[in-house]
């Protein structure tokens, strides 16, 4: 779908289609009011939090904060790109996607996937005929890996030499630029292109949707780098992807728990051994995007390292990336394995049951957190245990505010030997946990501005432009949001169909499109009808203040400096 999607009709497809048949279609809603719930497909609940409303087109879960309209749910849920999902929707009503030629065509808008395929293809071939594979097929088979997990992971062969994929698939510049884009070509100083895989074996590696988008490869000397990825690509980054994800979601039906290992090998070696819920990062530590992904699908993950200095420090990065997820429905543990083994030779050695013993006995995210604090200072004192809170503190800032957060806390009061209270006046939480205890006395001392009222009542209730007049003076006004206030008046006075949905889509990419979402779920109590009256007044209201101001601006220059025009518009001003 080259080119860019023209805004007028993503307005349009928004106000023919239904969210609520959108999300229907794959979470079952029921009828809760006027809006529709369900549990929340983005993380595990057992009670619904999950809201779709018809009237916004709006979704909003208030477990975990996901929202969005029906392009974004789609983004989310199915994992499309925004162009899969405009075409997914406009299949769904009979439209057809227009496109306007303003981006040229580029090799990251061909079809990159459908040559990654291609390519998996070609290496599973060559594992399959090539003359010099013996060596890669021995390999595999003193891995202990049987026909069956080969093609279930379609491991394939690189074959040595510098332009194999480069001569099969680069046979015209453009192709040889897709090539290049997809991550397959290298190039030396001197601009020469050559395949960047080489006389390795290799693991294709697939998004949540089987889509192949970048490869691992090891190779089986002593060469350097052992195991070789994908550089980032349009369609591959490594620290938002997960390598065995597709296949273990593709084995359980519903993932009770998935197992975070550190590579290729390992995922491989266990799924040969039954143990087909694990999943490896891409040789980076596990980030909050990965952690992201897996809580779509699991209510519980273990990381698995090894027991050595290395094992445990990756195991620390992986808990303080965790720190701004923790507290909804997921546990996190840490599992730790004995000196000298990885999850490949320990279940090889070992069997199954020995490696799941060691799943069960793991650590609770809580019990690891102190005990690494804790091992940095000697809490047998009370100089440690005041040292222990110290060092705890920045880590608790980053934990959402929660039953979990209450309950660290109040173990580290416990392991601090102090009291809870103490430990607040101590913990310097935000201004915003602060007031929870007065949340009374702040809702009647604090005001909603008057512009993020207006935005609000614009957002949620769009068909409201209309009750508003003169609104020209607006822009002169200096006042936080004005600008975002004027911008979706005039785009309802020149687009007056438009719904929440698609001004909320409008605003997709730009630097306030987080803050317009959170408006779009601002409670309001008041009826459309009280909102009519109170949206004409703030109007009115900011018109005044805004000839105020340029009365102000005028009257402060000097006389000599002031234009006829200016002097007039002075005698003129009703203010």
């Amino acid at each position: 779908m080259a080119g860019k999607i023209p805004p007028q009709f993503i307005d349009d497809l928004l106000t023919r289609i239904d969210i609520v048949d959108v999300i229907d279609a794959r979470v079952p809603l029921k009828k809760a009011g006027k809006n529709l719930h369900a549990c929340c497909p983005f993380h595990n609940e057992k009670t619904p939090s999950f809201t779709v409303s018809p009237e916004k087109q709006f979704y909003h879960c208030f477990g975990c904060g996901a929202h969005g309209t029906a392009i974004g749910f789609l983004m989310e849920y199915d994992q499309m790109s925004f162009p899969e999902s405009i075409q997914e929707l406009a299949d769904l009503v009979g439209m057809t996607v227009p496109t306007t030629q303003s981006i040229s065509q580029s090799p990251a808008t061909q079809n990159l996937y459908d040559l990654l395929d291609k390519v998996s293809q070609y290496y599973v071939h060559q594992l399959q005929t090539h003359p010099q594979r013996s060596v890669f097929v021995d390999y595999l088979k003193h891995r202990g890996l049987s026909a069956h997990t080969i093609e279930h992971f379609n491991i394939g062969m690189a074959p040595d030499g510098w332009d194999n994929v480069l001569r099969t698939f680069g046979t015209t510049e453009q192709a040889r630029q897709q090539l290049a884009e997809a991550g397959l070509l290298s190039s030396n100083d001197k601009g020469r292109s050559y395949d960047r895989f080489r006389n390795r074996i290799m693991f294709p590696i697939r998004d949540r949707r089987g889509r192949v988008i970048g490869f691992g490869g090891r190779v089986l000397d002593d060469s350097s780098p052992k195991y070789l990825n994908s550089p980032e690509t349009p369609v591959f980054h490594k620290g938002h992807e997960l390598y065995g994800l597709f296949q273990a979601r593709k084995a359980h039906r519903k993932l009770d728990r998935i197992i975070i290992v550190e590579g290729y090998m390992d995922v491989i070696a266990l799924a040969e051994h039954g143990i087909t819920n694990a999943v490896a990062t891409l040789g980076t530590a596990t980030t909050p995007d990965h952690l992201r992904l897996v809580q779509r699908s699991t209510p519980e993950v273990v990381f698995c390292f090894d027991g050595d200095r290395a094992g445990r420090d990756a195991a620390w990065r992986a808990a303080e990336n965790s720190l701004p997820l923790l507290g909804g429905n997921q546990q996190l543990k840490f599992m730790f394995l004995p000196d000298g083994e990885d999850p490949d030779s320990l279940v090889r050695q070992q069997g199954p049951e020995k490696f799941n013993a060691l799943v069960e006995l793991a650590q609770n995210y809580s019990d690891f957190f102190f005990a690494t604090l804790e091992s940095r200072t000697d809490c047998s004192s009370m100089d440690g245990r005041a040292r222990l809170v110290e060092i705890a503190k920045p880590y608790l800032r980053h934990i959402p505010a929660g039953v979990y957060r209450d309950m660290l806390e109040q173990q580290l009061a416990d392991r601090a030997q102090t009291n809870i209270a103490l430990l607040h006046k101590h913990l310097d939480k935000p201004a915003e946990q602060k007031l929870k205890t007065t949340s009374k006395i702040a809702a009647s001392s604090t005001t909603v501005s008057p512009v993020r009222m207006a935005i609000t009542i614009v957002l949620q209730h769009p068909k409201l432009h209309s009750v508003v007049g003169d609104f020209d003076k607006l822009t002169s006004l200096e006042r936080p949001g004005i600008n975002i206030l004027v911008q979706m008046l005039e785009t309802l006075r020149e687009n007056p169909h438009l719904n929440t949905a698609a001004l909320l889509e409008r605003a997709r990419g730009s630097k306030h499109a987080e803050h317009i979402q959170r408006l779009a779920l601002q409670p309001l109590s008041l009826t459309a009808d009280e909102l009519q009256y109170e949206l004409i007044g703030i109007i009115q209201q900011l018109q005044q203040q805004a000839i105020k101001q340029r009365h102000a601006y005028l009257m402060d220059k000097p006389l000599s400096e002031l234009t006829d025009a200016e002097k007039e518009e002075i005698r003129t001003i009703a203010i």
